[in-house]
């Protein structure tokens, strides 16, 4: 059984209705403050929900119960330590960006040290998130291959692949090209409400679908080990222990959600720093319950496929759950949840999109063209975000080739928080470094990154950790070596807090 007519509307009608939600906003901006932070007049729960809904993507949708299908529930580990992360952010970072006006998260290295680490932190922000989400935005078409494989049969597969990124990424773009972050987030509150809806009705099916239902799940499940949550092995090939996924997990969050323009940007929108705390706290919460519901549905799926194995076995992992709604669930039901992953999708390509424009037009147009109008400049961001959208459609149809999408995307991103959160902590933690210094250290421990996920099998958990100590190290050390006084970092960024 696939998708029938009423399930095609049923898609249609979520992707028209939810682009013209998002247009609602469209408004004359003549700010960037306006643009890129909605004036600062998003309560909390909306900032909390828009962060949920920007770090549970596509990927998690599909991805993490891939991982309990395969495996188990030990990703939960890593997910502890994101709680963990949000409670240092709160603590160290957060003060740092609420004590100016500032609208990215590289605003306040340029106040600390200076324009060449400011520009090289911005730069490499932006190439790693758009490789990584171009993993994210090629997990659509993983998902539309398989709901819209009829209609689409007169294609090849890479021409099924073009056809359904193509389609998601144009309608995202209209909205968040029109109205700016207030447009990005409602959007995200309304998506994130579709899938989180779709995953419990999903859960629901597939208990109904598995003879004896909940009690069978659980026997079968336990017999095969798929609850288990700990792992306190010691070893660094390991991608989930406790001690990778308390400690990796801390501090991947820590940059993911403190150094990361897609997530401080949704903080510095907050009314107050109050507001910003509160949101950030809250969604680790929510977060840490989605990966659980979704580690279930892997489970589950697992036990299902066990009884009534498909007809051809999956190639990957990650097919297993839109499949399963694809081919097992109600008509009007398989629509619905295919378009809630289609709604995670959208969320997270339009909080990048509007997260790369706002960087590159604050961290680079705005400083190299200092007398360009508010207007103008919001006027070059819509320009920005749809060339950003054009490079990560291409993105996206390179990352065909690549392994299972949850953690690929992980993998790249944790690559380049290493040397970004050992700089953000070699500003906010230390009076002695300066600018050559922690340059010298990112680019070490970004480049300790690379060899460790090119040429060794550490677990893509250990990057942060590893990355941002020697970014910290190294940074310390040569801003020692090379003269770094108590105050010359302060005076380094006094000096070009114009900048900023």
């Amino acid at each position: 059984m696939g998708l029938n007519t009423l399930d095609l509307v049923v898609i249609a009608a979520y992707l028209a209705g939810v682009t013209l939600f998002g247009l609602r906003f469209r408004r004359k901006q003549s700010t960037l403050k306006g643009y890129f932070l909605a004036d600062r007049t998003i309560p909390w729960w909306a900032i909390m929900l828009s962060i949920v809904s920007a770090e549970t993507s596509t990927l998690t949708v599909i991805g993490v119960p891939a991982l309990a299908y395969d495996k188990d529930f030990r990703f939960l580990q890593l997910a502890m330590g994101y709680l963990a992360g949000r409670i240092l952010v709160t603590l160290f970072l957060l003060p740092q960006y609420f004590k100016g006006e500032l609208a990215t998260a590289y605003q306040l290295i340029a106040k600390r040290f200076g324009g060449r680490l400011h520009s090289l932190t911005a730069a490499v922000f932006l190439v790693t998130r758009a490789a990584a989400e171009g993993v994210r935005v090629f997990a659509v078409a993983i998902v539309i291959r398989i709901a819209l494989g009829g209609l689409l049969s007169g294609l090849s597969d890479a021409g099924r692949d073009i056809a359904a990124i193509a389609i998601v990424t144009a309608l995202t773009v209209a909205y968040t090209f029109e109205g700016g972050m207030a447009a990005v987030i409602w959007t995200d509150v309304v998506q994130l409400s579709i899938y989180a809806t779709g995953a419990v009705i999903a859960a629901l099916s597939i208990a109904h679908h598995v003879p004896g239902g909940w009690e069978t799940i659980h026997a079968v499940a336990s017999q095969a080990d798929k609850f288990r949550v700990f792992d306190f092995s010691w070893s660094p090939s390991a991608t989930y222990t406790l001690w990778s996924g308390v400690l990796g997990g801390a501090l991947l969050t820590t940059a993911s959600h403190g150094t990361d323009q897609l997530i401080v940007q949704r903080l510095l929108a907050a009314r107050n720093r109050r507001d910003a705390s509160l949101a950030l706290l809250a969604s680790g919460v929510v977060v840490f319950a989605l990966f659980t519901l979704f580690l279930l549905i892997g489970a589950m799926l697992y036990v299902y496929y066990s009884m009534a194995p498909p007809a051809a076995a999956f190639t990957r992992s990650d097919m297993v759950f839109p499949t399963y709604v694809v081919t097992r669930m109600p008509h009007g039901i398989s629509g619905l949840l295919i378009s809630a992953i289609l709604a995670a999708a959208m969320s997270n390509l339009s909080a990048a999109l509007n997260a790369m424009a706002s960087t590159t037009t604050i961290d680079f147009y705005g400083r190299f063209f200092p007398r360009t109008t508010e207007e103008r400049r919001v006027t070059v961001s819509r320009r920005f975000t749809i060339g950003w959208a054009v490079l990560l459609f291409a993105l996206a149809i390179a990352a065909r080739h690549g392994g299972r999408v949850l953690e690929m995307g992980l993998s790249i991103a944790s690559v380049a928080y290493g040397g970004l959160l050992g700089v953000f902590l070699l500003g906010v933690l230390t009076k002695t470094a300066i600018e050559s210094g922690a340059m010298i250290g990112m680019v070490t421990g970004f480049a300790l990154n690379v060899y460790l996920w090119l040429f060794t099998n550490v677990a893509f958990t250990w990057y942060v950790a590893l990355g941002s100590g020697m970014t910290f190290i190294v940074g310390l050390a040569a801003s020692f070596l090379l003269g770094g006084g108590s105050d010359a970092g302060l005076r380094a960024g006094l000096r070009q807090s114009g900048e900023a």
